[in-house]
């Protein structure tokens, strides 16, 4: 968005999945670029119910702002494990041990496992990466359980309709196959679902696990709340996430 960019901010969270190789093994990273800001609490709060784990990340130049302790307050409600990241550490105002202090004051964890990395010249980022695979737990759940899928976030297409990204709790979805939203009890075909990268990518069938988005042709928006549970029709389940 033209205003993130001049602002230097996010207003609107984004979801990509990526592949990531560690000590030989093939990991899938799931990530949520939420909002910092405090105006976007809700839609903060509903990525964090979708993940397991959140990257707190910290201006160097700057330390720990207000709205970064009400998200981290966010994440430690959902129980999350939390990797501290002190970002921006090629400024030259950076201030990365009292930067450290902080965090350490605020999360009662070891100077040690705070990592130092930055956005621009890549440095640190590895690092962090290699966190999430070690400190971050792996998604529960069951495939053979009815589809439960959370909807965090909603994007319009002028030509497609409503998009919903979602994360799969229990279950599997297929494309083609009927689906409703638990709680306003719309029903839908599953015209198109896939995972988020650079662009949307195609797939026959998501999983456990899985973030993806769904198409189905939704023109009004009120039919998709953020919040809202994903179900099959013929065999839905019994409570919403």
């Amino acid at each position: 968005m033209d205003l993130e960019r001049e602002k230097g901010i996010t207003i609107k969270s984004h979801a990509i999945q990526m592949e990531y190789t560690y000590k030989g093994e093939k990991y899938i990273l799931n990530l949520i670029d939420t909002p910092g800001h405090v105006d976007f609490s809700y839609e903060v709060s509903r990525a964090i119910a979708s993940c397991e784990g959140a990257l707190l990340v910290v201006d160097a130049t700057q330390g720990i702002q207000a709205q970064t302790i009400s998200n981290l307050y966010l994440a430690l409600g959902h129980d999350l494990e939390i990797i501290p990241v002190i970002n921006k550490i090629d400024m030259e105002a950076a201030m990365v041990d009292e930067v450290k202090d902080q965090i350490v004051d605020l999360l009662g964890c070891k100077h040690e496992e705070i990592l130092a990395a930055s956005g621009k010249t890549g440095a640190g980022v590895e690092e962090v990466l290699q966190a999430i695979v070690e400190r971050i737990p792996a998604p529960q759940g069951d495939e053979n359980q009815p589809l439960q899928a959370l909807i965090f976030d909603s994007v319009f297409n002028s030509f497609r309709g409503i998009i919903a990204y979602f994360r799969i709790f229990n279950g599997s979805i297929r494309a083609g196959e009927r689906v409703k939203f638990f709680n306003t009890g719309s029903e839908y075909d599953a015209d198109e679902i896939g995972v988020l990268k650079l662009k949307m990518c195609p797939r026959n069938e998501l999983k456990t696990g899985d973030v993806g988005y769904i198409i189905s042709g939704i023109k009004n928006s009120r039919d998709v709340k953020v919040g809202d549970t994903i179900t099959h029709v013929e065999n839905p389940c019994h409570e919403a996430i």
